[in-house]
């Protein structure tokens, strides 16, 4: 008998055995832009006569396709105008897809915007009845999740207030409660992780946290932050220009939205170059210096086992050769600080248009996105670094980005603790 061999994906699917929930099926969404409007019949039938429509189609979504299953905290992550959020609107069926079609199965319960629907004239409490009852809960429904929601947003003494008179961080924090402790199937939340004080945040982490153990309840969450899918997430897809450019495990997902990131920049330092050649001097450089940024010759997607090798760029435009230097740090993009900072280490004499190459060992680098500035300098007298004249600066679209993603690592700190610093146990005495 000839056995059928299973795909890859097919032997996981069959492993998988939970319930599909949300399933998206060749979904494609167009709006019309209007282009030129018509004043009157005539005008109308001018156009006509002429073929011009008076719209252009935008095309927001393309043949989307992916399955939600039940447990699964779904990411869905992509630069600001992919379509990631209409395309929440197509699943929470406020739009409807041109094309495909969306099977819900279970209550889903939309959280895209911050209280939306709520009514400032009306008290804490009329608007959790309000908020339910447009997410489609009988008042017997919110009657009975009332209390966790109210205790959630820590709100006990404000409910009977109207809502005008709260606070912008209390007024978040309640429509955050509603949408979070709404007994549905499946919750939907786009952008919504950063809400309240530091210690509502640790409140709602937990509250992921405990969700994520829930085997009956399924979250989607759109977002942009990449720390928020890895720690959040089980599965991501990432659309780019309305189409799905990568899905599946949750990491790759994050990490290729990392590169695509650091594309555009690569865009927008090309811009600033067509810019420059036009005679328009962008912030840091002057007549006298034109061009000076930092390039990636290397990937931009590396691990701690990877050189990245850049190129420093310059053009400084003096009749004469001069002595002058290029410091140059490395920041943490994401923690803040600066984990390398090499002074006056590059000496250059040499005046014109030139490149100069370098190379940035990674074995110390822990995961964290990086960037790379450089500065321009006559410096006179190196034991006094006070003293100099700044000829340039990178700023953030002529500067450097890099990232660093190391397999097994905990992403806590810019340098890998035990290799760039340990500290050592000397001693113990007692207190009095």
């Amino acid at each position: 008998m000839a056995e059928i061999a299973l795909t890859e994906k097919t032997q996981e699917e069959a492993k998988d055995e939970r319930p599909v929930v949300l399933k998206v099926d060749h979904v494609a969404k167009m709006f019309r832009l209007p282009t030129e409007q018509a004043t009157g019949l005539k005008m109308a039938f001018l156009n006509w006569t002429k073929g011009i429509k008076g719209y252009t189609k935008q095309h927001v979504l393309r043949d989307i396709n992916f399955e939600v299953r039940q447990g699964d905290f779904f990411g869905i992550v992509g630069r600001n105008g992919s379509g990631k959020s209409t395309l929440l609107k197509i699943i929470s069926q406020i739009y409807t897809p041109e094309q495909g079609s969306v099977t819900v199965k279970g209550k889903l319960v939309p959280f895209i915007e911050l209280g939306v629907g709520f009514n400032p004239e009306l008290t804490g409490r009329e608007n959790v009845y309000l908020n339910g009852a447009l997410l489609g809960f009988t008042r017997t429904q919110i009657d009975a999740m009332y209390d966790d929601i109210v205790e959630f947003a820590e709100l006990e003494d404000f409910m009977d207030q109207k809502l005008k008179n709260y606070s912008s961080g209390m007024q978040v924090r309640l429509a955050f409660s509603v949408a979070i402790k709404a007994q549905g199937d499946i919750l939907v939340l786009d952008e919504v992780l950063a809400v309240g004080d530091e210690a509502f945040q640790r409140k709602c982490d937990n509250f992921f946290a405990e969700i994520k153990k829930d085997p009956t309840k399924t979250v989607i969450l759109v977002t942009h932050s990449m720390d928020a899918v890895k720690k959040y997430c089980n599965k991501a897809i990432l659309i780019k220009d309305g189409e799905i450019i990568a899905s599946g495990d949750k990491n790759d997902v994050a990490d290729r939205y990392t590169l695509e990131n650091l594309k555009v920049e690569r865009k927008n330092e090309e811009k600033e170059k067509d810019k420059e050649k036009e005679g328009e001097y962008p912030l840091g450089l002057s007549e006298r210096v034109p061009t000076f940024r930092i390039l990636p010759v290397s990937e931009q997607m590396l691990t701690c086992k990877d050189t990245f090798e850049f190129d420093v760029e310059y053009d400084l435009r003096d009749s004469k050769d001069i002595e002058f230097y290029i410091p140059m740090s490395v920041l943490d993009v994401k923690r803040g600080g600066v984990p390398y900072d090499c002074g006056v280490s590059f000496k250059v004499n040499k005046t014109g248009h030139n490149k100069v190459h370098f190379a940035l060992p990674l074995h110390l680098f822990n995961d964290g996105d990086f960037k790379i500035i450089a500065t321009m300098r006559i410096i006179p007298d190196t034991s006094n670094l006070k003293n100099f004249e700044q000829l340039a600066f990178t700023s953030d679209e002529n500067s450097c980005y890099f990232s660093v993603r190391n397999p097994g690592t905990v992403n806590f700190a810019g340098l890998l603790n035990d290799s760039a610093m340990r500290i050592d146990e000397i001693g113990m005495s007692a207190c009095d």
